[in-house]
């Protein structure tokens, strides 16, 4: 089973903190779709067997009409196997969801919503130069409930003049709306972002990451009590709702990716496609596709096992390292484990690898020690 992602690169306006690609210019917005699903149709052999997600990132999705998102699904119907129980994810904005809105999305095959919040708070909204303001947030997933069960949202901890105080309330906020699944994400600063020079003219300050992982203590914490489960770092599920779609990603299955900027994966190869909206176009309406591909060592291959894997609560499993990559592959991740399990930041449970609690904060950075540049 594989998963299909569909980027669609426009906004109504670039938040701060944002380095993904996209375009304020709506002008293009439905030749790009033509090209979104031409796409499509020149790669359609690239998905082995059927699909059991599809995920609408951006950018903004909850920007497409009704048209442009059934154009979309009957290219996809036409050359791709959707399995009857397929995950089907629409990001989406608060200010975009009204009530009709929310009828059209739910009338159509999409059947869970990923909703970027950010935050509760209208000081933090205007710091990141969100376009919904702290009202909207709360009416749209009252709004949002009424159609869809599996609703997901997006919060940001470790802002400039965030106290733990109001990351609580944030969360008390978040928690009492009864979502099921919550991604919550350090604000980090990108290079050449709004966010970035803000910081450097002294306008915002700076990011503290003492701050940053203080309050992903309490993320864990609330989380853990309000039953929901830390399935990878930054996404928190109840019983039934993780993500298939991060799910499948963090395991290492196969997923191919439409659109300008979006990368595909096939086990053995990453692509990724032009992050410019016209030459992406006119390539597809060329019948070429503007991608560059990268084919994977076996090193390449650990390494990105390791990088994901630790990042869950499956770990990595020394069987599955062994059997894939071989046994001096195994000795060298046990012995680079071992400083970390003697600071209680990695343990042992029978053939795997996983993160401590005190471990889970420097999860990215464990795993980099476990990479391997050259094992001869």
């Amino acid at each position: 089973m594989s998963g299909l992602y569909i980027h669609i690169p426009f906004c109504k306006q670039a938040c701060h903190y944002c380095d993904f690609h996209f375009s304020t210019s709506l002008k293009k917005k439905s030749t790009l779709v033509d090209a979104l699903c031409q796409e499509m149709i020149l790669r359609k052999d690239e998905i082995p067997g059927s699909l059991q997600t599809i995920y609408f990132g951006g950018g903004t999705p909850s920007l497409l009409e009704a048209e442009e998102l059934e154009h979309i699904f009957k290219t996809i119907d036409a050359h791709f196997k959707i399995n009857a129980n397929a995950e089907i994810t629409l990001e989406a904005n608060p200010d975009d969801l009204n009530e009709a809105k929310l009828k059209m999305l739910a009338a159509s095959r999409i059947n869970r919503l990923s909703i970027g919040v950010q935050s509760f708070f209208e000081e933090d909204l205007k710091l990141m130069n969100r376009a919904h303001n702290a009202t909207e947030a709360v009416q749209c997933l009252e709004l949002a409930k009424r159609y869809f069960d599996n609703i997901s949202i997006d919060m940001i901890y470790g802002m400039p003049d965030m106290s733990d105080a109001r990351w609580h309330e944030n969360l008390d906020k978040a928690l009492a709306l009864n979502i099921p699944h919550i991604s919550s994400y350090a604000l980090t600063v990108e290079p050449n972002t709004a966010l970035q020079k803000f910081i450097e003219k002294g306008v915002v300050k700076p990011v503290d990451d003492a701050v940053a992982q203080r309050h992903f203590e309490i993320l864990i914490e609330r989380m853990q009590k309000a039953g929901f489960e830390n399935y990878e770092f930054s996404n928190f599920g109840k019983p039934g709702y993780y993500s298939q779609n991060n799910t499948a990603y963090w395991t290492g299955r196969s997923y191919l990716g439409i659109g300008p900027s979006a990368h595909s994966y096939d086990g053995a190869t990453r692509s990724w496609n032009i992050n410019n909206n016209p030459k992406y176009i006119k390539a597809i309406q060329s019948g070429e596709l503007p991608i560059e591909r990268e084919t994977l060592s076996v090193t390449d291959k650990y390494n990105e096992y390791v990088m994901t894997g630790l990042r869950t609560i499956w770990g990595i499993s020394l069987i599955k390292i062994e059997e894939s990559f071989g046994l001096k592959y195994k000795e060298y991740v046990l012995q680079q484990a071992q400083k970390h399990i003697q600071a209680h930041l990695l343990y042992l449970d029978q053939d795997r690898i996983l993160v401590t609690q005190k471990g889970k904060f420097l999860s990215d950075g464990l795993a980099s020690d476990l990479f391997l540049i050259n094992l001869s």
